[in-house]
């Protein structure tokens, strides 16, 4: 779909944001509006200095302005945006400048507490940089006195909103045109944690002052039901635990409740901030010294060094009424409270597979449990 115009050798091949495609769409429809030229690669410069290529798969001529299409290659990172068509409207109007809209399948911010006021569509600073920095290019090289009307859109965006936590984060009626180098780096999962932080900014700035972080949909509905607490109050962190307590610095939340499973639990107890496989595992050996320092006796230790996963490690010791799940949460409450600020107010609950609660370090929940 893209490639870098320099030579790289990489073992996992990076992908361009939807801002870097939009821009592309931006170049190919100003030189077909005016230099008459149609190109089918485009070459457009990142944030950073980088050139790259992309592909323009089509162009529709309307009411004087032109549509241009691209899809979006995100290399290997899972991104739910991956091989969606990219297009921008583009029209030229007689008054300097470049004005922003959503065309179809890109949302408009309802919230506060995002990088873009309420009203405007959900196109991010850095995209909009980007665009009106190489439409302004053109419009000098060809002499063009006049401005620009560009409508960003994606085919199927409001479908492929729902796989995204903007309905959360107020943006409605489709996807967010995003990035802020242009590049979408493999695994690191960039998208995510900047909804974090959306997330967790929108909570802040509409009055929210107790956030849940959970790390996946079994987490979040059973930290929904026991305290009642509105969407905009879940902040679904997945793996990156490290990126809430951080980004907790920058706002005046005042609670912040940890909801994940008994393995993810178990990693933020040893002091990993990100909880994926790839990055780290379950340390079995780790689970057998906590449930040594419970009163654990040696063939329980054994069988949990042995054991396949962290469940079944779970209940080898609630077999022996060794509370692992209590003990992991009060681990990675003080790993959680050494990072977040200290008038913050933090709790952590582990569940197990059916969603159910089976530690805390909250005495109320807790006393639930018993």
């Amino acid at each position: 779909m893209w490639k870098e115009s320099s030579e790289a050798v990489v073992k996992l091949k990076t992908g361009l944001t939807t801002g870097a495609c939009a821009t592309a769409c931006c170049v190919g429809a100003a030189q077909l509006l005016l230099a008459k030229h149609q190109v089918d690669v485009v070459s457009i410069t990142l944030p950073k200095g980088k050139t790259v290529e992309l592909n323009i798969v089509s162009y529709v001529a309307f009411n004087g302005g032109i549509k241009a299409s691209t899809i979006k290659d995100a290399g290997d990172d899972p991104d739910a945006t991956h091989g969606a068509t990219v297009f921008v409207e583009l029209t030229l109007t007689p008054q300097p400048g470049v004005v922003f809209s959503a065309a179809q399948g890109v949302g408009t911010v309802t919230k506060e507490g995002l990088l873009l006021a309420i009203g405007e569509p959900a196109i991010n600073p850095v995209p909009r940089a980007m665009m009106a920095e190489h439409l302004l290019s053109l419009a000098k090289q060809y002499n063009y006195p006049g401005g620009f009307l560009v409508a960003v859109g994606v085919e199927n965006g409001e479908s492929i909103a729902l796989k995204t936590m903007n309905g959360r984060l107020g943006i409605l009626g489709g996807l967010s045109i995003l990035g802020t180098t242009g590049i979408v780096r493999p695994f690191s999962c960039a998208a995510w944690i900047a909804s974090i932080y959306q997330g967790i900014d929108v909570a802040n700035a509409n009055g929210v002052v107790h956030i849940a972080a959970t790390t996946g949909n079994s987490s979040e509905d059973a930290i929904k039901r026991y305290y009642q607490l509105d969407d905009m109050a879940l902040i679904e962190m997945g793996d990156f635990a490290g990126a809430v307590l951080k980004h907790l610095k920058k706002v005046s939340v005042k609670k912040l409740t940890i909801c994940g499973g008994i393995g993810k639990i178990s990693k933020l107890a040893n002091g990993h901030m990100d909880l994926n496989s790839r990055v780290s595992e379950i340390d079995f050996m780790h689970l057998a010294s906590v449930a040594s320092e419970m009163g654990g006796d040696e063939s329980l230790l054994t069988e949990i060094q042995g054991a396949n996963t962290s469940v079944q490690a779970l209940q080898l010791c609630q077999a022996k009424n060794i509370d692992l799940a209590g003990a992991l949460c009060d681990r990675a409450l003080v790993v959680a409270k050494n990072i977040v600020p200290r008038d913050v107010e933090v709790e952590v609950i582990a569940i197990d597979r059916k969603g159910q609660f089976v530690g805390s370090t909250s005495p109320e929940i807790m006393a639930g449990l018993g």
